[in-house]
Formats: structure tokens, sequence, C-alpha cells
């Protein structure tokens, strides 16, 4: 007998429903735990994690108080600015979700800030008000930004209605707590985003500590776990960048990795510390396109953190010139983690038109600061250039010399009184005076002095000027044998081939020039035949007077290099960090800038044109190698 066949009798239809009733059933169960999570994660004021998500990353650096296509310095224009960033950033926006940072030193350079810094200081910063209206998500403190002092930072953190300045490092003395906020979350195309802000610790070691009065910094690296930890068991978040003011070459000013508050310690969290996504440097003013850097081969390499995950590290250049914009894509894993991936370009943006309401909504900013750059406050005959101060005595840096010790002299000052002045060109190539007709103005300072450093005097012995001289010149020119050798210390690989200075295409030296500092006030030479350490004969004091090694004499030098600032005191002048940072050796400083006495000595002497001469006091020997190499080496860095 067949078996009968259930299909279409009521025992099949029964045994149907049920199987459908029990089918029914488990979906309403799964869309019930679905519905109950989903609620859930509403309550809490979460949602559920996207399965890919993507926004545009945009970071300034370095801005140094280019917010107008405008040199406050020269009067000339400027091919970018923070005006045409604006404008990239609002095209962006349109586009979707752009997640637009800051990396700090922004309260320092072009005379406009200076001007509301310290001059008009009775309306709103224009830093605050700019970088309020174009809506960034995260601001680094820079050094530059210390440099400014606690009454202009802490008043523009005050102004910020959006982000404020952010640093982990910088930590109250009184608690250990952060004076700046360490860490922000935002929100990007449903991604939580975890931003950590560090600040290169090594200012230090070059500014008065009233500047950052009951603040002490941290070594990074050291800063870095301790905010990841907190970040990653408090946030969860679904990605973490690091937005570091500091460099990426550690080994930059003969430093190494384990050197303790390393100042350009970028690459060295990201290969220590577990967690980071992407890292955003600045500091360096380099320019950093997903690599970092490795200092044995001299080349740029990926790098990998402690667990072997590889973290981008992209960064800008100083000025604007040019801006990482990056597209930055996060898909969603089955361990319930995002996989990030980064790509972009460093975006110049000379040729972009700046941002109309942006220029009509700050012209009051530049207007004003325009006014006061273009007070005369004497006139020069003739002009100098710093081109000549990379080869040796130059009219350019005696004229800071001269100036220096004449403020130190001036009784009205309260300073003592220096037989001997330190100093470097703080610019590679500068002009003064700008103006055809020989004016001297207020802009022309920024030209002849480009930072906000005081002027110390301190007391050293003979030995240690000669010991600082030694590693300045050191560092400074190369061991010639022949005619055909540099006299400029140039960096070479591990292949012997020139380094270039992304920056400019142009050979990168051993130390920045900034750190070519010669001597006012003794009469000496350099012999570049001679093997650094030993190059340096100290004959005698300016006015005749012979030079002794075991005597003290009284110096005139900056804040930068007084604190510690390039090495020098330390390595060629014997001085430890400690008995530097407690100023020691400091016998008196100016309460204001040096730039402001510098303008002061100029508008005291209007009365007749001043006249730059290199009193030739040192030079470098012998003159005819030396003359052939300075030759060879204007060719390069001054094509």
């Amino acid at each position: 007998m067949k078996e009968k066949k259930t299909f279409g009798h009521p025992l099949g239809m029964q045994r149907r429903a049920f199987r459908a009733a029990g089918i029914f059933l488990a979906l309403a169960t799964a869309l019930f735990v679905a519905a109950t999570a989903f609620a859930a994660c509403a309550s809490l004021g979460a949602s559920p994690k996207p399965a890919e998500a993507s926004f545009t990353l945009i970071e300034t650096t370095d801005v140094h108080g280019d917010f107008f296509p405008y040199d406050f310095k020269t009067g000339k224009d400027k091919p970018t600015s923070l005006s045409q960033v604006s404008a990239i950033v609002k095209e962006k926006r349109a586009m979707g979700d752009v997640l637009l940072v800051d990396d700090g030193d922004i309260l320092q350079g072009q005379p406009v800030i200076y001007y509301y810094n310290f001059m008009k200081t009775d309306v709103p910063n224009p830093v605050s008000q700019i970088y309020n209206y174009m809506g960034y998500d995260a601001i680094a403190v820079g050094n530059h930004d210390v440099e400014t002092g606690h009454a202009v930072y802490d008043k523009v953190n005050k102004e910020f209605t959006g982000a404020k300045f952010m640093s982990a490092n910088i930590v109250k003395k009184s608690d250990g707590k952060p004076w700046f906020q360490p860490y922000k979350i935002v929100k990007k195309d449903g991604l939580r985003i975890a931003i950590l802000a560090l600040t290169e610790p090594g200012f230090v070691k070059n500014f008065p500590s009233i500047l950052y009065d009951g603040c002490e910094v941290e070594d990074m690296v050291v800063s870095a776990a301790k905010w990841m930890k907190v970040i990653q068991e408090k946030e969860k978040p679904d990605m973490v960048i690091g937005l570091f003011h500091s460099g990426v070459d550690y080994t930059y000013g003969g430093q190494k990795a384990e050197t303790p508050s390393n100042e350009n310690a970028a690459q060295l969290v990201a290969q220590k510390v577990d967690g980071f996504d992407l890292v955003l440097v600045g500091h360096d003013h380099q320019g950093w396109e997903g690599m970092g850097w490795d200092p044995v081969s001299k080349a740029r390499v990926d790098i990998l953190s402690p667990s072997g995950k590889t973290v981008p590290i992209w960064g800008g250049q100083n000025d604007l010139r040019k801006i990482p914009v990056l597209s930055v894509t996060a898909t969603l894993g089955e361990d319930g983690d995002y996989d990030v991936a980064v790509s972009g370009e460093l975006v110049d943006p000379t040729g972009v038109t700046p941002d109309p309401e942006f220029l009509s909504k700050f012209a009051s900013y530049a207007e004003g600061a325009k006014e006061w750059l273009s007070t005369k406050i004497g006139s020069m005959k003739g002009t100098i250039n710093s081109r000549d101060s990379m080869y040796g005595d130059s009219a350019f840096v005696d004229l800071i010399h001269d100036l220096q010790l004449a403020v130190t002299r001036d009784p009205a000052n309260n300073l003592k009184p220096a037989q001997i002045s330190f100093c470097a060109p703080l610019s590679a190539n500068a002009v003064l005076p700008s103006r055809a007709d020989g004016s001297v103005t207020v802009a022309d300072m920024f030209t002849l002095y480009m930072y906000e450093n005081w002027l110390y005097t301190m007391d050293l012995t003979g030995a240690q000027i000669k010991g600082f001289l030694e590693d300045s010149y050191g560092n400074w020119m190369a061991q010639m044998k022949g005619d055909q050798d540099h006299l400029i210390a140039f960096s070479f690989d591990a292949d012997g081939k020139m380094v270039t200075d992304p920056r400019t295409n142009l050979p990168r030296s051993k130390t920045a020039s900034y750190n070519y500092d010669s001597a006012q006030g003794i009469n000496y030479t350099v012999d570049v035949t001679k093997s650094a350490g030993s190059r340096i004969t100290i004959t005698s004091l300016s006015d005749g007077t012979p030079f002794d090694p075991a005597k003290t004499y009284t110096v005139a030098i900056n804040s930068y290099r007084a604190m510690g600032g390039g090495g020098l005191l330390e390595r060629g002048a014997g001085i430890s960090a400690a008995d530097l940072l407690s100023m020691k050796y400091v016998t008196s400083a100016t309460d204001r800038d040096l730039r402001y006495y510098l303008t002061a000595w100029f508008e005291k002497n209007a009365s007749s044109p001043v006249s730059p001469t290199a009193d030739g006091n040192w030079k470098v020997i012998p003159e005819s190698l030396a003359a052939a190499g300075a030759k060879t080496d204007r060719a390069l860095m001054y094509p």
C-alpha cells in the first residue's frame, strides 16, 4: 500500500503551519533582541557602529601667524595663508564630514599676531576669532605658543568657543593634572574618534620659566602611554589619532631614542605606545606623507607600533606651504575593531583663491597691524643680508651684536653691562631694510629678529666662552683639506650622498643656521683645516685687553641659548642642563622680549642713519680656502 501523500490534506497543512509558526517565532525573537539592543544603545546615548565610515582630515601646523595672503614684514603678497585653507575646508565640507585640526605654533611669527598678543590687547585675539570661524575640531599647543606667556595663551584659550588648546603632557606642578585639555572625543560619519595632543618638552630648555609658571612638562612617550590607557578604558573609541607638536627625527640635535624628554619624539610615541591609528606631527616644518624616518639610512620608512601595526605619520610644512588633506576610511572587522586606511597628499594652497568671507570678516585685524608696522623708527645706509652670515663675519649679525651690547650697557634697562655678545642669524635669507628709501620701520625688526626671545646676561669663564665657540663652529663649518671641499657642514646619508631638505629642495646642513653663533667683543680666528673642537684661537678682547681663559666675563645672550637651546652651552661650555634650567649663570634679564629693546634702540638713534658694517673681529682661516668653500656653498644654498 502506497503511503498517502499529505500534500493538501488537513494534516499536512497543520504541519506546515507549525513549521511557519516556529520560523516566525524565531524571527520575532531575533527582531525583539535586536530592537532591545538598539533601544538600550539609544538610552545610553550610543549608536550602532557603522560597517564603514569615511571622512576628510585636514591638518594645519606651524601657522606662525600666517592668516592673510600678505607678508607683514615685507609688505608683499604671500602665496599661502590660512585664508586659502579656509576655502579648501569649505569645499571639502560641502562633500562630507571634515575633521579639521591644528598642530600648534599659531601665536608667534608674523607681526600681525605679535601686535595683538602684546600691543593691542584690549580686543579679542585674532587666533581665537579665526579658529572659531573656521570650526576647528582640535588645537594642539606648540612650543612657540607657550613662548608668548600665560597672559596671551590663557586669554586666547578662554576666547575659544569651540575647540580649546590641548596638551596632555603640560601639567600643573601642584597636582600633575594637565593645564590644558589632554584629549577629546569627536564624531565623524558615526565614528567616535579620540584625539590625544602632546607638546614637545624641549621648550623648558629654551624659554624663561615665567612663561609657563606653575607648569612642568612630561616626557611624550610616558604621557602618551598613561593617557592611551585612560582613553581605551574610559572612552572605548573607534580610532585614536595623535596630534603631536613634535618632530619625527629623534636624533635631531644629537639626541637618542632613550634621551629623556626627547624634543622630536612623535615617531617614538608611535613605535612605543600601542593604540594609535594615525599620528599627525608638526614642529620640524618638514612635511611628512605617511612614513617616518630612519636616522641610520637617513631615509623615509614605514613605522610600526609595538604590536606590529603600521602607523601612518602625516604632517604639514610651516607657514601653510603644504597641508595634509587626507581621506580616512574605517571598515568594521569581525572582531568588532575598525581597520583604518589613510590616503591623501600634501596640498600646496598656492593658487587657491582665499575665502572672501574670511578676508572681509577679519580685515580690521590686518589693517590695524599694517598701520602699526609702518611706523618709522629710524633709517639705514645701504642694505644688509643674512646670507653673508653663513660664511663669515657679517654686517647683519654684527648689528644684532652691537644692539645686544648697547642694551646691556644702557642703565635704563637695569642689566649687567656685557663685554661679549653671542648671537646667530635667525633667518638664512633676510634683507634689511625692506624699503628703497632706507627707512627702518617696526616691520623691519621682525626681519632682523624673528623670535620673541628675551635678552640675558651670563657670567662665563674664558674657557667656557672658547668651548661654546668650538661647539658652534664645529657643527657649523666642515673640515677643509682642499679648495674643492665644503665650508658649510652639510648632512650626508649612509652612502655619502648629500641629504636634501624637503622643505626647500636644497642641501640640509648639519645644524640649523640659527645655531651658527658667533661672538662680538673678542678677536679670534676659526681654522677650518683643523678638526672640530680645536679650531678657535682667541687673541684678545676687541679693545686690546688680553683674553684670559681663567677670567670671568659677562656675555649678552638670548634666552633661547641661555636656557640651553641648541645645546651649545651644555656641550661646548660644559654647563649641565640642570644648571642652565636653574639659570645658575644668568646675572640679569630683560622684562620684555629682545625685539622690543631693538625697536627702542633704533628710535633712540633715529636722528641719523645707522651704517651697519662687519667689523672683522673674527675670520675663517686659511682665508683663500674659506673663500673657495664659500663660493661653492653659496651656489648650493642660494641657487
